[in-house]
């Protein structure tokens, strides 16, 4: 089978661990090279040097919310790449609490990274992406960016403006032959998600949301993120893809 992105340039934030990771590995098995922008790079280094990949991927380290860097970043990932055909945003940060107990600080700081953030590799990337002849952007938003979900204001907020964001991006950049979709993840089982929690009842319990009755896996995200980055999507844009086993009914 012919491998989907062969010979394309995709920039990944997020990309040092869980779903991002993931989309990571599954573009360099779909024939991409890709950069990475993530605040924690020291793994990902560690397993391109184990893994003899620094023909393919170039991890550069980035707090996503600061805009100067983000602006050297994508640049930087340009000019190393020679172009950019995609850009995946999945960086992002999460916050338990109820509204009235959270931290004005900690609002402001969900959404520079999940939407702020975003948006501003989006806005960094376009020139580039003009120049490429199957330019896709995939925002990963979230669930409870279609339903909301109790003490999570500020990130239902984030991925909420994510979605919208992404669908009046896609109408934006429509006659420049840019697609702009959003995959959005229900529960997903991440060393991070089972931080949260403290016994496996509590895991069931999430899953039992689920039509499906299970929690999804970060192979089961990227590959909605490959599909939306391939050509398979040539005629797909502006679309929030729900890949949560049936909450959203979106």
């Amino acid at each position: 089978m012919a491998k989907r992105l062969t010979n394309r340039k995709i920039l990944i934030t997020g990309g040092g661990a869980g779903i991002g990771r993931e989309c990571v590995n599954q573009c360099i098995d779909e024939g991409a090279t890709v950069a990475v922008l993530d605040q924690d790079i020291n793994d990902l280094e560690g397993a391109i040097e184990k893994n003899g990949l620094a023909n393919c991927i170039l991890p550069i380290k980035v707090e996503i919310s600061n805009l100067e860097q983000v602006a050297t970043g994508v640049e930087q990932a340009a000019l190393k790449l020679k172009g950019l055909d995609g850009i995946v945003n999945s960086a992002g940060i999460d916050l338990f609490t109820s509204f009235d107990q959270m931290n004005w600080d900690d609002w402001n700081r969900i959404l520079a990274v999940n939407l702020s953030g975003a948006m501003h590799v989006c806005y960094q990337a376009i020139p580039y992406l003009k120049s490429s002849s199957h330019s896709s952007i995939v925002n990963i938003s979230s669930g409870a960016g279609l339903l909301p979900i109790p003490d999570r204001v500020a990130y239902c907020a984030s991925k909420a403006g994510l979605v919208m964001a992404t669908k009046a991006l896609a109408l934006d950049l429509g006659n420049r032959s840019i697609r702009v979709n959003a995959v959005c993840p229900g529960a997903v089982d991440t060393d991070l998600f089972r931080r949260h929690l403290s016994d496996q009842d509590q895991v069931r319990n999430i899953a039992a949301r689920y039509a499906m009755n299970r929690l999804g896996t970060v192979s089961e995200i990227a590959a909605a993120v490959i599909f939306l980055l391939s050509d398979e999507a040539s005629l797909i844009t502006g679309t929030a893809l729900a890949v949560d086993g049936g909450r959203t009914f979106h």
